[in-house]
């Protein structure tokens, strides 16, 4: 039997993520997820891709889940059609471009009458994949687990004896051996793994997942709440950060909220100080926003009273993942994932605008002017931004564009986005979140690049406003060029040039041409 609403299916390597519509079922199934290596979202045939879908897809991919099986039950009430089933798969296709699964499997199945759910199905001769047990079977479990970053939260200071004193937890990432040296945090004492005790005697080696106590060489003050790791590999400690939170509350989120934050077996009093932006999980754009309702997802700024020990959850999800409480009523209000980078606000010194006005100031320039670069280029510092759904079209439109001013004498740079994921970026895991952290590296580096005077040409996937917003402020004092290639999310007056999606990529580096050179970017001469 499949799961209801109110009792999720929950095992070590996967969640199903039923989507009946029922909005308290968010809590268990985010919960659930949070420690799965695949997701099953169980879509009903006769409802089609509906929010709780997009709101539970949405879910598994903040919390990393790379892994998806959509699974489209009920395929008996309609007549086991193959154009349903490829309705859906293709309403799910085009929401979850802007998620970060590595595989999706979709499923026909009938719960009730057992149609590919164990053995494969003569109802759906058109369906040759597996069907969905064999397909759970072959979950690599251990696939993304982090064996590198020794993080050990003290649990409970360990003193049978007058003569044995250990320091018992579980291993959350990583992996100890017998004669490691080891930090204590937040003191930063540094001392020698002496034993690794279990109930079945000692250890040479433990590892993440492993319930251990932990004996030190030296006698260092340790209480439970600390944290041990490698001096050569320290988590971030960090009393100001930011998180993407799922709220889970009936009260709205209001910045300023005082709450208590649960974190490795700490609970520190903090304040939410701001809500960066809201995501609309219909269309997964990113909206200004002074709340946050139930089952609401966003982006928020977080203050403790103490500092905590954290990375981002991309990169470790026992150490990035946290829980807020309700310090009135001590209730689970939210569930929240530590993010990499920073984002800017429209208030208080974090704000946007704040830290250009810094950057500007501290601008260290040389002694070639901007008058002088425009004189040699024979024309002004752009960039050329190329948006739209076709991805590899807009890349075509963007390198040929390259190639046509450079034939031109002038001055441009193409850039693809994997050179930047692969270099700037290389330390930035490609998460839905993490995408901010993109933005802003991308907005820094069109600064640097115009100000050198050179068109700068990169094609981008998926813009939303609040992208483009950011891009521009960062770019400051140079401005964007935008190329629609076909249908893009952005209001009409943020675009220069809309391009139909069955032009040749010829004609479209013409017409991109020539409305440069009607913006003066391209001016007919040269002072």
């Amino acid at each position: 039997m499949l799961p209801t609403a109110t009792s999720p299916l929950r095992h070590e390597k996967f969640i199903i993520a039923d989507t009946p519509g029922h909005e308290q079922y968010t809590r268990n199934m985010a919960t659930g997820a949070s420690t799965a290596k695949l997701a099953v979202v169980l879509i009903d045939a006769r409802k089609g891709v509906i929010t709780q879908t997009k709101r539970h897809s949405f879910i598994v991919s903040l919390l990393g889940i790379q892994q998806v099986v959509v699974a489209i039950n009920k395929m008996d009430l309609v007549d086991y059609s193959e154009e349903v089933f490829a309705r859906i798969r293709k309403d799910f296709e085009e929401f979850s471009r802007e998620m970060d699964f590595e595989d999706i499997y979709f499923i026909p199945l009938s719960a009730l009458k057992g149609d590919n759910v164990v053995n494969p199905s003569s109802n759906t001769p058109w369906y040759t994949d597996e069907p969905l047990l064999p397909r759970l079977e072959k979950v690599p479990v251990h696939k993304g687990e982090n064996f590198t970053d020794f993080r050990y939260p003290v649990q409970y200071v360990n003193r049978p004896t007058l003569d044995f004193r250990g320091f018992s937890g579980t291993v959350a990432s990583g992996a100890i051996h017998r004669g490691d040296k080891i930090q204590v945090l937040p003191s930063r004492r540094e001392t020698t793994v002496q034993e690794i005790v279990t109930a079945d005697g000692s250890l040479d080696s433990a590892f993440a997942g492993q319930a251990v106590t932990l004996v030190l060489s030296d006698e260092v003050d340790i209480s439970s709440g600390d944290m041990l790791v490698h001096p050569h590999n320290p988590p971030q400690v960090r009393s100001l950060f930011e998180a993407v939170t799922v709220w889970m509350s009936e009260s709205p989120l209001h910045p300023g909220t005082p709450v208590l934050l649960r974190h490795c077996g700490r609970t520190i009093k903090a304040r939410v100080d701001s809500l960066v932006y809201a995501v609309n999980v219909n269309t997964l754009e990113k909206e200004e926003a002074n709340s946050l309702p139930l089952n609401g997802i966003g982006r928020i700024r977080l203050s403790t009273t103490q500092p905590i020990y954290i990375d981002p959850f991309s990169k470790n999800p026992q150490t990035g993942a946290f829980i807020i409480i309700d310090p009135l009523h001590h209730g689970t209000v939210a569930a929240g994932m530590v993010l990499e980078g920073k984002s800017f606000d429209d208030t208080g010194d974090e704000s946007l605008e704040a830290h250009v006005q810094r950057r500007e100031f501290f601008w260290e320039t040389g002694l070639v002017t901007q008058k002088k670069r425009h004189a040699r280029y024979g024309h002004r510092g752009k960039t050329v931004l190329c948006i739209g759904t076709d991805r590899g079209l807009k890349r075509d439109i963007a390198r040929a564009l390259e190639k046509y001013l450079f034939s031109a004498g002038f001055a441009p740079y193409y850039l693809g986005m994997s050179n930047i994921k692969g270099g700037l970026d290389s330390d930035v895991q490609d998460a839905s979140f993490n995408r901010d952290e993109h933005i802003r590296r991308l907005g820094e580096l069109s600064r640097i690049l115009t100000d050198a005077g050179l068109i700068f040409i990169t094609p981008l996937d998926l813009v939303h406003a609040y992208d483009l917003k950011q891009m521009r402020h960062l770019a400051a004092p140079h401005e964007f060029f935008v190329i629609s290639c076909g249908d893009t999310p952005l209001p009409r007056k943020e675009i220069n040039l809309i391009l139909p999606e069955d032009i040749s990529v010829d004609k479209a580096v013409i017409r991109i041409y020539e409305q440069l050179k009607e913006e003066d970017i391209l001016p007919e001469y040269t002072i």
